[in-house]
């Protein structure tokens, strides 16, 4: 997903559609053996949903939920702010961003073009977590 900053904010994401969200990550974590902890925000950044895989380390649930967190308030994924960090020079000026996390694993979730929460996904690789916050955005399937 690209990084919009213009993009508006909509209705902030519901508990039922919350859960739908989480659970294309917790298929593809599960697909791959991997164990996950993942966190659903609204466009506050504030938790709407939480569900941590058996077996997940106890530091990821923190981590999802800031990744989410961040990929909400900040509009893009935090994959934007590994990018940039990961560039040197003056990417290192991310460090300064309060509550802006540059580990991939956060992404907006939007509906009709609108960001509505964003998913944060923690407990593999940085890149494991993007794939499956990617693979929960990409199948994210809001009713209007």
């Amino acid at each position: 997903m690209a990084s919009d900053t213009t993009r508006e904010y909509g209705l902030p994401i519901t508990l039922e559609h919350a859960k739908s969200a989480a659970l294309p990550a917790l298929a593809e974590a599960r697909r791959n053996n991997w164990t996950m902890a993942v966190a659903i925000v609204d466009t506050a950044g504030d938790l709407v949903y939480f569900e941590k895989m058996d077996a997940t380390q106890n530091g990821s649930v923190d981590v999802a939920i800031d990744k989410a967190r961040s990929a909400a308030r900040f509009k893009r994924p935090t994959k934007a702010f590994q990018d940039t960090l990961a560039e040197g020079g003056e990417g290192w000026r991310v460090l300064g961003l309060r509550h802006a996390i540059p580990i991939e694993g956060g992404v907006p979730l939007t509906r009709d073009g609108r960001i509505v929460g964003a998913i944060g996904v923690s407990g593999g690789s940085s890149q494991q977590d993007g794939q499956c916050a990617t693979a929960a955005a990409a199948t994210l399937q809001t009713p209007g």
